[in-house]
């Protein structure tokens, strides 16, 4: 029989993780000795091995001790579970690094190589700076926060570009930046553009994120922001659209 603290040793804890593995019922209270002490045998250091190694992995400490009353093939279940998350915090951890390392060499951003190349035909085409600094950026939460989904809307955006009449439209609204809210031209462009939204798509909606994304409105919002008159234009062109 041992003390605490030569199990505290052997196993690799403190004494006081092991008083609070007591406390929460992780761990049974052992025997005394005559003096009051707790004494502990070869079956509580195995016991708090196990109790070590899932809090370890990341296991909530509730749930441990609902896998102490577990039948054996209960807690070969819930080992199986908890390998799994932990594969999913593994891939999900690669993922991150490998997104560090693109950035620590100095990658324009954590974008697929097609919006990259984009990104850089924006300049060409006679966009501003302004709002190539702004697609990056929203594109990059886009693709953050739906990178499935982001794909489309990307596609469906570049496409939009490639029509030259269309992409006139975008350099209108990239260089409407600095116009008094109150300029007539604003009132031409929103027509403009809820008339070419029509024609595309004609009776369908344009590609865009699920409902319950709270994305769209902080893209919008962001753009907003930045100039008044942009922020009355997505005012008419909402307006056109729902007319």
């Amino acid at each position: 029989m041992i003390t605490i603290g030569q199990l505290a040793r052997y196993v690799g804890v403190s004494v006081k993780t092991i008083r609070v593995y007591h406390d929460k019922g992780l761990l049974p209270e052992p025997g005394r000795d005559a003096s009051g002490y707790r004494r502990y045998g070869a079956r509580d250091a195995i016991e708090l091995i196990k109790v070590r190694t899932l809090a370890e992995a990341g296991v909530p400490l509730a749930r441990i001790r609902q896998l102490r009353s577990a039948t054996d093939e209960e807690f070969r279940q819930a080992l199986r579970e908890i390998d799994g998350e932990l594969t999913d915090r593994i891939r999900g951890l690669r993922a991150t690094q490998g997104r560090l390392g693109r950035l620590a060499a100095g990658s324009l951003a954590p974008l697929p190589a097609e919006v990259r190349a984009h990104l850089e035909h924006l300049a060409g085409w006679g966009f501003t700076p302004r709002w190539v600094d702004l697609q990056r950026d929203l594109w990059i939460l886009v693709f953050a926060a739906h990178p499935h989904q982001a794909t489309r809307l990307f596609q469906d955006q570049a496409e939009s570009l490639a029509d030259p009449a269309l992409r006139q439209l975008f350099l209108h609204y990239d260089h409407a930046h600095g116009l008094d809210a109150g300029d007539p031209r604003i009132d031409d462009l929103a027509r403009r553009i809820a008339e070419a939204t029509r024609e595309r798509y004609g009776p369908d909606e344009p590609p865009e994120l699920d409902a319950a994304s709270d994305i769209p409105a902080l893209v919008q919002s962001t753009v907003n922001a930045s100039s008044p008159a942009w922020q009355r234009l997505d005012t008419l062109i909402r307006a056109r659209l729902r007319a």
